[in-house]
C-alpha cells in the first residue's frame, strides 16, 4: 500500500478539492490520514426537549411539526421550523438557506444537533445540524471537528478522510516495536489512526491518542539524541587562552551589563576555555542584550587569534549589527566587515580574499556566509542570530568552515526551559531573564472595533510629536495573496483616508529583500510615518523613534508572537505603545488579550501560549525542521514527554545507532519523520 500516494486518487476528492486539501498542508494518503481532528462533538445521545439547559449542544431527535416558514429581516433571511417531540416543543433556525424550505416532511422524524437558547422556557436550536431519524452519518455518534480552510466543509473532509482510512485499514504498517507496544501497553497502530477520527466513545478516543502522541514524542525525542550524538565529535574543540580575559572589553563599554548577562558570559567563558565544543543555544528576550554578549565572546576568541562569523537572517539585521560591533571594535584594532547579497562583485572579491588571508577578524552577515566561496583563515566562533530561522544544516555548513569552531545559537523567542530542552536537545541552554534597568515598560491596550477612532487619533499625535508608527496586518490562513490583499487594502485606506497627508507606506514577504531594505532603511531614518506591515518585521530591526506597534485582529496571533512584534517597539528613549485590535468574545481571546497587557515577560507569556494554544503552531511562524506536532501538546502531555525522554536516554545508551533488530523500526520511523527535516 502507498502512503505516499497522492490524495487527489483518494475517493471524494477530486482535481477541485485537491486545491483546498494542499492549503490545509494535505498531499498524500499519508497526510490525509494524520490530519487529526482539532475537537470533537459528542452527538452520540440524543436528550428530550424539556432537558435541553441553555447554552450546551444537544442532540434532539424530533418531528417537524409544521413547515419551513421564511422571514425577511434586515439584509438577510431567516428559516423557521417548529420540532416537538414527547416532552415538548422548540424552534430550529437558519440563516439564508433557501433550501430548507423543501427539505423538512411535516410528521417525519430527524435528529438535531446545534447550540440551544433557552430564553424564559422557549428553547431555540440555532443553526443545526439535521439528518432523517434512520441516518447517522453525522449524529448519533461522536464527530471529529477538522480545522478547515475557505471552501472546505466539516462534512466534505469527513467524508475524505474516511474513505482514506478504509482505503488503509488493517494495512499500516507498525512503527513502533513490540517490545516497546508491550511494555507501555500502546494500542496498534492501524486501530489508532481509526479511533482517532472515528472514536466510538471518549475511552476508545483517549487510547489512540495515548498511541499516537507517545510515538510522536519518542520519535522526536530520539532524532534529537542522534543529533546531539553526532555533536560530540570525537575529535577535541578549540581550547581558548585563560589569559584573555573578558573583562578587558567589559570594562569599556559605556552601561553596565545585568546580572544575567554576566552569568551567561561566565558559562560561554567556561565553555571556550575548556577542550569541548561549545554548542549553546542563548535564549533572551526582545532587548535583553544578547548582541553585546556575543561581541563579548567575539572579542575573546579574536584576541585569541581566531576569527568570528556572525550571521543574521536579514541583511538589514547584518547591517545593524555591523553598526554595533565597529562602534566597540574599531578603537581596539578589530577588524569586522559585511558579508550580504547586495554588495558588489568587485568588493565581494576584495572581501573574500581578506578574509582568507585573515584580514578581517570577525565576519558579519546573512545566508551569503554559507556559500561555497567563503573561506576563513582560522574561524574559531560561529555565532547565528535568530535561531528559529536557521536549521541544523545551515549551522553544520558554516561549522564546516572551521576546525571545530565554537558555536554559539541566538534567539529572542522565549521557549519555556522544559520545551527548549526538547526543542534543542542538541544544544546547552543559558538564558538572559532581566532586562537592561533603562528599558521602559511598553504601555500594552488590548482594544475592540469601537475604539478605532480614539486609537487613529492617538497615533496621529504621537507621530506630530515626532514619532512613527508601525501596524501589522493578521495573518490570513488562506493564503499568501490575500495576506497581501490585506496590506495593500489597509495600505490604501491609511494614506488615502485615515492618515491623509502623513507618510505611509507598505512591506510585505513578496517583496524583494532589495526593496525590503530600501523600505526598512527609509522607515529607520525617519523618512516613513507609518509602516503598514505582515509579521516581516518581527525579526530584530532597531528604529528607537518608533514608538507604537498596532496589531489588527490581535486574536489570530499566538500569544509568543504578538509579544515578538511588540518588541519592535520600546527601544529608545520614548515611551512606547503597543495597541493590540481584536474581535471576539470568548473567553480564551479575552484571556489571551489580558495576559498581554498584564505582562512585558516573554518567558511568562510563552508558557501561557503554549498552556492556551497547545504546540501546534507554537512559535506563529513554523519551527524550521522539527515536524509540526500534529497531535501532542505540551503543556497537556508533558507527562509523556518526560516519560519518553528518559526512555530514548535508555534506547540510545544502548543502541547510539538503532542498529540493533528490535529497533530497526524506530530508525526507519525516524528516517521517514525527519529525512532532510531536521533543520531545527
Amino acid at each position: 500500500m502507498d502512503l505516499k500516494k497522492d490524495v487527489k486518487y483518494i475517493k471524494g476528492v477530486g482535481p477541485n478539492r485537491v486545491q483546498l486539501l494542499n492549503r490545509l498542508g494535505i498531499f498524500t494518503l499519508e497526510d490525509l490520514i494524520t490530519y487529526f481532528p482539532r475537537t470533537y462533538e459528542d452527538r452520540s445521545k440524543p436528550k428530550n426537549i424539556c432537558e435541553c439547559i441553555n447554552g450546551e449542544e444537544v442532540l434532539i431527535e424530533a418531528y417537524a411539526a409544521g413547515r419551513v416558514q421564511e422571514i425577511r429581516l434586515k439584509g438577510k433571511t431567516m428559516y423557521k421550523l417548529v420540532i416537538k417531540d414527547e416532552t415538548g416543543s422548540a424552534t430550529a433556525t437558519w440563516f439564508n438557506q433557501s433550501y430548507l424550505k423543501n427539505v423538512f416532511k411535516m410528521g417525519e422524524k430527524y435528529k438535531f444537533y446545534g447550540k440551544v437558547t433557552n430564553s424564559f422556557g422557549k428553547i431555540t436550536l440555532s443553526s443545526p445540524v439535521f439528518e432523517s431519524a434512520e441516518k447517522s452519518s453525522n449524529t448519533g455518534k461522536i464527530i471529529p471537528i477538522y480545522p478547515l480552510t475557505y471552501k472546505l466543509t466539516q462534512n466534505t473532509i469527513r467524508k475524505i478522510i474516511e474513505n482514506g482510512i478504509i482505503e488503509v485499514d488493517g494495512k499500516l504498517e507498525e512503527s513502533l516495536p513490540d517490545y516497546l507496544l508491550k511494555e507501555y501497553d500502546l494500542l496498534d497502530i492501524n486501530n489508532a489512526i481509526k479511533d482517532i477520527h472515528f472514536p466510538k466513545d471518549f475511552n476508545d478516543f483517549s487510547i489512540a491518542r495515548k498511541r499516537l502522541v507517545f510515538e510522536e514524542l519518542l520519535s522526536t525525542q530520539l532524532a534529537l539524541f542522534q543529533l546531539k550524538n553526532n555533536y560530540v565529535h570525537s575529535e577535541e574543540g578549540i581550547q581558548y587562552s585563560k589569559d584573555v580575559k573578558m573583562s578587558d572589553v567589559i570594562n569599556l563599554l559605556p552601561f553596565k551589563l545585568t546580572k544575567a548577562q554576566l552569568r551567561v558570559l561566565e558559562e560561554i567563558d567556561n565553555d571556550m576555555e575548556s577542550k569541548k565544543n561549545m554548542n549553546r543555544l542563548l535564549q533572551g528576550d526582545v532587548g535583553s542584550g544578547k548582541t553585546v554578549v556575543a561581541m563579548i565572546a567575539a572579542y575573546k576568541a579574536v584576541k585569541c587569534g581566531y576569527q568570528a562569523a556572525i550571521m543574521a537572517p536579514t541583511a538589514i539585521l547584518a547591517t545593524q549589527h555591523l553598526e554595533s560591533f565597529k562602534s566597540l571594535f574599531d578603537d581596539l584594532g578589530i577588524r569586522c566587515e559585511l558579508l550580504i547579497s547586495a554588495i558588489t562583485k568587485k568588493k565581494k572579491t576584495e572581501l573574500l580574499e581578506r578574509l582568507k588571508n585573515g584580514e578581517i577578524d570577525i565576519l558579519i552577515g546573512t545566508h551569503a556566509i554559507i556559500e561555497d566561496n567563503v573561506e576563513f583563515k582560522n574561524l574559531g566562533l560561529v555565532v547565528t542570530d535568530e535561531q528559529h530561522r536557521f536549521g541544523v544544516k545551515q549551522r553544520t555548513k558554516i561549522v564546516e568552515k572551521g576546525q571545530n569552531p565554537d558555536v554559539l545559537v541566538m534567539t529572542a523567542t522565549p521557549i519555556p526551559r522544559t520545551l527548549a530542552l526538547i526543542l534543542y536537545g542538541d544544544l546547552d541552554i543559558s538564558i538572559i531573564d532581566e532586562l537592561p534597568p533603562n528599558r521602559k515598560k511598553i504601555e500594552t491596550y488590548a482594544v475592540t472595533k469601537g475604539l478605532e477612532e480614539r486609537v487613529n487619533n492617538f497615533i496621529k499625535a504621537q507621530i506630530n510629536e515626532g514619532r512613527q508608527c508601525y501596524i501589522v496586518c493578521p495573518l490570513v490562513e488562506e493564503s499568501e495573496e490575500m495576506d497581501l490583499k490585506s496590506v495593500v487594502e489597509l495600505y490604501d485606506k491609511c494614506k488615502n483616508e485615515i492618515f491623509k497627508g502623513y507618510k505611509v507606506e507598505y512591506i510585505h514577504g513578496k517583496m524583494k529583500p532589495k526593496e525590503k531594505d530600501d523600505i526598512m532603511d527609509r522607515f529607520k531614518f525617519g523618512l516613513i510615518d507609518i509602516l503598514i506591515s505582515t509579521t516581516v518585521i518581527e525579526v530584530g530591526v532597531n528604529v528607537p523613534n518608533a514608538s507604537i506597534m498596532i496589531v489588527e485582529d490581535a486574536q489570530r496571533f499566538g500569544l509568543a508572537q504578538l509579544h515578538q512584534l511588540r518588541g519592535r517597539v520600546g527601544r529608545g528613549e520614548y515611551q512606547s505603545y503597543c495597541i493590540l485590535k481584536y474581535k471576539g468574545s470568548g473567553e480564551t481571546v479575552k484571556e489571551r488579550m489580558k495576559v498581554m497587557c498584564d505582562t512585558n515577560d516573554g518567558f511568562v507569556i510563552s508558557e501561557k501560549d503554549l498552556e492556551l494554544r497547545g504546540t501546534g503552531d507554537f512559535f506563529g511562524t513554523k519551527q524550521h525542521g522539527i515536524p509540526e506536532f500534529k497531535i501532542a501538546n505540551l503543556f497537556e502531555d508533558m507527562p509523556v514527554l518526560k516519560q519518553v525522554q528518559g526512555i530514548s536516554m535508555k534506547i540510545i545508551a544502548d543502541d547510539p545507532n538503532l542498529e540493533k533488530d528490535k529497533n530497526l523500526l524506530l530508525k526507519e520511523l525516524i528516517k521517514d519523520k525527519f529525512t532532510n527535516r531536521i533543520e531545527i
